[in-house]
């Protein structure tokens, strides 16, 4: 690495296939609308989008030894986002994920995900001892995650524990009193993890920080988000906005948190603009094909 690498983004990467439509997309429609193909997976998602902020991340990640591995490889490093961590698996393919949009939400999304899950602990060796922020998302291997709660190595750093889907937030469990940690979550992957449902960010923060989490961060669409630990909790709405889409709202909003406090911003000038980052993403026209 030609300078000291301190932020580091670890988890997904692969190559999104978004449908979106305009109109609601009911179960079994048959819609007219557009299918985009571009990078994603959300520790890629995220380290592309604090490059665009400013700052100098490095993805790990693992992608196969073919040519979408290849031509992730050249995207990443276009963007200003360090590649030196990638892992080629000769043995897989890159990772793929396909999503279906309307103008109601998300409908449905599938991610074939082997070539991330087969990362190990020893991944770790390849950090720099420079690293000093370290954001994890959910798509890891439960048994990784599991393990990296209990790696000494990980202890006292700038941790941050991104979940990727409700299905797979109830991964970051084990760093429930384990580390200082700050999680992201939305309602549902909040709720996921305490096993019931909540009627609101502030219930699903309070309830987190009870059960051992330092910090933890729970946005619910348009209504308010919140930023909690044991000290108290802070609240603040997203701009009203109509959506033109869905996919990578929650990794802007990320991104746009971690910047902010990189550069010394207050909790909830920080809150702020990563609901003000995740808004801009969803009110983007869908690009061109």
């Amino acid at each position: 690495m030609t300078r000291a690498q301190h932020l580091f983004c670890i988890g997904a990467a692969h190559w999104d296939i978004i449908g979106h439509s305009p109109a609601p997309v009911a179960l079994g429609a048959d819609v007219p609308g557009r299918i985009l193909r571009r990078p994603g997976g959300v520790a890629l998602n995220i380290a592309a989008n604090l490059a665009q902020l400013g700052h100098r991340p490095a993805l790990m990640a693992a992608i196969g030894h073919d040519q979408p591995g290849h031509d992730l490889r050249a995207w990443l490093a276009a963007q200003g986002v360090g590649t030196e961590c990638l892992i080629p698996l000769p043995g897989l393919p890159t990772d793929s994920y396909i999503a279906i949009e309307g103008s109601n939400g998300l409908i449905a999304a599938i991610a074939a995900s082997d070539a991330l899950e087969s990362l190990g602990a020893d991944m770790l060796h390849m950090l720099p001892d420079s690293a000093s922020c370290m954001v994890f998302d959910s798509g890891l291997a439960p048994g990784l995650l599991a393990e990296l709660a209990q790696t000494p190595r990980l202890a006292g750093l700038d941790l941050r524990l991104v979940a990727v889907s409700p299905a797979k937030a109830v991964r970051l469990a084990p760093f429930l009193g384990a580390m200082s940690c700050c999680f992201y979550l939305n309602l549902a992957e909040a709720g996921a993890i305490c096993a019931t449902t909540f009627p609101d960010s502030a219930s699903a923060a309070r309830a987190l920080v009870a059960r051992g989490a330092a910090r933890v961060l729970v946005t619910d669409g348009p209504n308010p988000a919140t930023d909690a630990t044991a000290a108290g909790f802070i609240t603040a709405t997203p701009p009203r906005i109509t959506p033109l889409r869905v996919t990578g709202a929650g990794d802007a909003f990320t991104a746009a948190h971690i910047s902010a406090e990189l550069r010394g911003q207050s909790r909830m000038a920080a809150l702020n603009a990563a609901l003000a980052a995740a808004s801009q993403h969803i009110t983007r026209p869908i690009p061109d094909c």
